[in-house]
């Protein structure tokens, strides 16, 4: 277990490193001069040309890369040049939010889709069965913010059962926080469960068919329990993988749900700091947020050797 986990950790360095080289570059390609930008209307040619110095931004683009990198191995990755904030003050305050509306949205979107994977497996080509698949594939289609429109529209306009935007800490009351949260990570739910109903319907489904399942029959034990124990357990593999992606996406937070629902999370932070052109908030964001994802996928290896031993011997 300790070498395949060294193993991991090893091909895990590159990935983080061609991350940290695609933030940088994209972030320093976009157009405009970010010294420009932090002078305003003192952005004389020589102050200009002053600041640019110290800045670094005179530098060639690789050497830039390198002294932003070797900052961030010591823990810096900088300081917003409008509100002085750090970028990790900025992440830390709103981190809270972003993992808060990732885990209700998760737990939301595996409410409704394992049980509905189940129906659909335990009734394959039923009309139920139809109808769950058809939804799904409608409930794809449809972007997040119809979705965040429709459920304001529905709940907070027409009913008035939940407010619309607005956010209270978890500290400050649970109550109120869970109300406002609560439309937000329905609308995240349901673009998830229908890639979880889809994947872990189809997978039960092969697992009704292996041979095991005909022998747990023959014995005369219960459908719920071949249902729910031989059929379920084995195709948890692919409903972590799932999970695990989902996760990872959202630790970033919804820009969009965020912004819809004025929720302080990460994705509200990026998309101000792209709105003031705050390129190293823009920059240092980015990067952890990627490197989040690129590390809940490492978790999801390691939860996968755990699952299954073959895996982590080399044999799967």
């Amino acid at each position: 277990m300790l070498f395949f986990v060294a193993r991991r950790l090893l091909y895990l360095v590159p990935v983080l490193i061609a991350v940290s080289v695609l933030t940088f570059v994209i972030a320093s390609l976009l157009p405009g001069d970010l010294a420009y930008v932090i002078l305003g209307d003192q952005a004389t040619p020589e102050n200009v040309a002053a600041l640019r110095h110290d800045m670094g931004l005179d530098q060639p683009i690789w050497l830039r890369y390198l002294g932003w990198l070797w900052h961030i191995l010591q823990g810096d990755f900088g300081r917003s040049f409008r509100t002085g904030q750090t970028v990790l003050q900025a992440v830390s305050e709103r981190l809270p939010v972003s993992i808060e509306l990732m885990i209700l949205a998760e737990l939301i979107g595996l409410a409704i889709g394992v049980p509905l994977a189940i129906a659909c497996a335990a009734k394959a080509g039923s009309a139920f069965d139809r109808l769950m698949t058809g939804s799904a594939f409608g409930m794809l289609s449809v972007p997040t913010f119809l979705s965040a429109i429709l459920l304001i529209y529905l709940f907070a306009v027409e009913l008035r059962w939940l407010p619309a935007t607005g956010y209270v800490p978890l500290g400050e009351d649970p109550i109120a926080n869970l109300r406002f949260m609560v439309l937000p990570a329905l609308t995240l739910a349901l673009a998830e469960w229908p890639g979880i109903m889809r994947v872990l319907r189809s997978d039960m489904i092969a697992a009704l068919q292996e041979d095991y399942i005909a022998l747990a029959k023959a014995k005369g034990l219960k459908p719920s329990r071949i249902l729910f124990v031989h059929a379920l357990k084995p195709s948890s593999l692919t409903l972590v993988t799932i999970t695990g992606i989902n996760i990872g996406r959202l630790i970033g937070g919804a820009v969009i749900v965020e912004t819809i629902f004025a929720l302080p999370g990460i994705g509200r932070l990026l998309v101000g700091a792209i709105y003031t052109r705050d390129l190293i908030i823009l920059q240092g964001v980015v990067l952890l947020v990627a490197a989040g994802f690129v590390i809940m996928n490492f978790i999801v290896d390691l939860l996968y050797a755990v699952l299954d031993p073959r895996i982590r011997h080399g044999h799967a």
